[in-house]
């Protein structure tokens, strides 16, 4: 871990959320200063920097209602977004609303369009360690600044579409760091695909057509257009690199006992979700517990705000679980 760096910043005092329809309306915080965030409806937003990628990063957080009032540990939810997304998405679809039903902090990173890898080649004097920016600068970062329960059993990863690959990627690569980790939407296939393309002979890219108009609700300077947020380079230049970030090569090389809970959704409307069935039935065929969801939906906000109410509850439920804070079935003496 690299939090030793990672300059310290006081906890953010949160407000109750009450009404769902303000939460809907509202967008994240925007620090007063460079130590106090303030939280809106509920969201507060930290800035810090990140080793891993050599810049200014944020990240928003939502606390459990209390936290201020309290010397309680609390398990962590790491919220990751998709392409062309950022760390403010998940504030707009009602996050706060259903974290607030629970008592774990929820931490919202960003990524850029960065597929959360460490990329194998930087262009332009960047740096592109994105795993570790999430793995060792944000959590660590968190770990170090709030009062969490700083180990597998209290900590779970999800995320939409690029996100989903992400977070299932980064929790098969660091299984020993999460006890339940998850995908909506996801785009599970991204490492798989990259490998063919380098396995024939194209070695494309990420493709770096974006936008250079900056988004003022990011507020990163130098990493708030679509075409700042997307890394300069190659993600992977060799087969062994794209199956060492697949999911569906991963879970067949993490040994089953050490395979966290896995949780995956889908809209049934959803071009992805194929990816998402096949890899339920690998998980059927290796016996490994898991969730599976699909409902109708497309890939839009309007299912991943009906989606992340029951991912938040899941993941809850497998932490307390891990954490020993739940009933546990006994068979009866025969």
């Amino acid at each position: 871990m690299r939090s030793s760096r990672l300059g310290l910043r006081t906890p953010a005092r949160v407000v109750r959320i009450a009404v769902l329809g303000l939460l809907l309306a509202g967008t994240a915080g925007t620090p007063t200063s460079a130590q106090v965030p303030v939280p809106v409806d509920g969201v507060a937003t930290v800035e810090f920097h990140s080793p891993a990628v050599d810049r200014t990063m944020k990240y928003n957080i939502v606390l459990p209602y209390g936290y201020e009032d309290s010397d309680v540990r609390y398990p962590v939810l790491y919220l990751m977004h998709g392409v062309s997304q950022n760390y403010t998405v998940w504030g707009r679809m009602a996050v706060p609303f259903y974290a607030g039903m629970y008592n774990l902090i929820v931490v919202m990173p960003d990524g850029g369009n960065s597929w959360y890898v460490n990329w194998a080649e930087s262009e332009g004097g960047q740096k592109n360690d994105w795993e570790d920016h999430i793995i060792e600068d944000v959590i660590g970062h968190v770990d170090a600044n709030y009062r969490t329960i700083a180990r597998r059993e209290g900590r779970a990863i999800t995320g939409l579409s690029m996100g989903g690959y992400g977070a299932l990627t980064l929790g098969l690569r660091h299984p020993d760091m999460f006890v339940s980790i998850g995908s909506t939407s996801g785009a599970l296939e991204h490492g798989r695909q990259a490998a063919q393309r380098l396995s024939s002979g194209d070695g494309r890219g990420t493709p770096r057509e974006r936008s250079d108009e900056p988004n003022p609700a990011i507020g990163i300077p130098g990493f708030s257009s679509q075409a700042e947020r997307t890394p300069l380079g190659r993600e992977f230049v060799s087969v062994e690199q794209a199956e060492a970030y697949d999911p569906f090569t991963l879970i067949q090389r993490v040994p089953p006992e050490q395979v966290p809970h896995i949780y995956l959704d889908c809209g049934t409307e959803d071009g992805l979700i194929e990816g998402a069935r096949e890899f339920a039935g690998i998980l059927l065929q290796k016996n490994l517990p898991f969730d599976y969801m699909q409902m109708a939906g497309r890939h839009n906000g309007a299912y991943w705000t009906q989606s992340v109410g029951r991912i938040i509850g899941v993941q809850y439920e497998v932490m307390r679980r891990a954490l020993g804070e739940r009933p546990v079935a006994v068979r009866a003496p025969s």
